[in-house]
């Protein structure tokens, strides 16, 4: 394993995180606090609580998820597709390294820096409602598993994008209905019964369950089948990874 090759690439990641520092962090912070007050103050008027906690604190996880989510793909595939577009991949491509490295220097900075992000929101938030981490070992594993597998996801979508309107494409299009109908803003035991079965076909509803389980104990679904969920969906997109690499899928053009 080539250490040092992970450090730069890793490194060069993150010092564009300092040079863009409010679109990387200050921006997704202030939309998120936005979020929590605009719907903390106007639902949460009409819905007290939900499962015995206050509306304020039961959103919290479910606006830390979503933020993670966007994040992480946008960070991973912008961080791929930049050097796709500048033709620096090829010197990346020619260096003596593997896919493996060059994967865990990208993915790793995109997942620092959402994290990173979450985490600020994390605090932000409890400066306006009491949270209660039940579970910080496990909170800290889903935050983790997240933003690794959703920051693979973004690294696999840069590859396949060939142009800046694509690369939006999937944040815009897939990551924030999925993540807004996952449960973020709700329970979806307060669903009727046909589109509380639909809604399980959201793979963000068992990411959103696990983290908010962590917090306050309560759970949409299984807190074992949304790590397997999680586990099985990061497997999935390093295969693919694998594949892309092993094939040269748009990066030998």
């Amino acid at each position: 394993m080539n250490y040092q090759a992970i450090k730069a690439i890793y490194i060069f990641e993150m010092s564009r995180m300092k040079r863009t520092l409010f679109q990387s962090i200050v921006s997704p912070v202030i939309s998120t606090t936005l979020y929590f007050v605009v719907f903390g103050a106007a639902i949460g008027s009409r819905i007290t609580e939900i499962d015995g906690v206050s509306y304020g604190s039961f959103i919290v996880p479910g606006l830390i998820m979503l933020s993670i989510l966007t994040e992480s793909v946008s960070n991973a595939s912008f961080g791929i597709y930049f050097p796709k577009f500048s033709g620096t991949i090829y010197e990346v491509l020619s260096a003596p390294i593997s896919f493996a490295e060059i994967t865990i220097g990208y993915v790793g900075a995109a997942a620092t820096k959402s994290i990173i992000v979450g985490t600020i929101i994390l605090f932000t938030a409890n400066l306006f409602v009491p949270i209660n981490i039940s579970h910080p070992f496990w909170m800290i594993a889903f935050l983790v598993l997240t933003a690794v597998s959703f920051s693979l996801l973004g690294f696999i979508l840069g590859i396949w994008a060939d142009n800046w309107e694509k690369l939006a494409i999937a944040p815009t299009l897939i990551i924030t209905p999925l993540a807004f109908l996952g449960g973020s803003f709700y329970s979806i035991s307060m669903l009727p019964p046909l589109w509380q079965k639909i809604t399980l076909l959201n793979p963000v509803v068992y990411l959103i369950s696990g983290f908010r389980w962590s917090f306050y104990e309560n759970a949409d679904v299984s807190v074992a089948l949304s790590l397997m969920m999680i586990v099985l969906f990061l497997v999935t997109c390093l295969i693919i990874i694998w594949y892309i690499f092993k094939t040269g899928y748009r990066l030998r053009v």
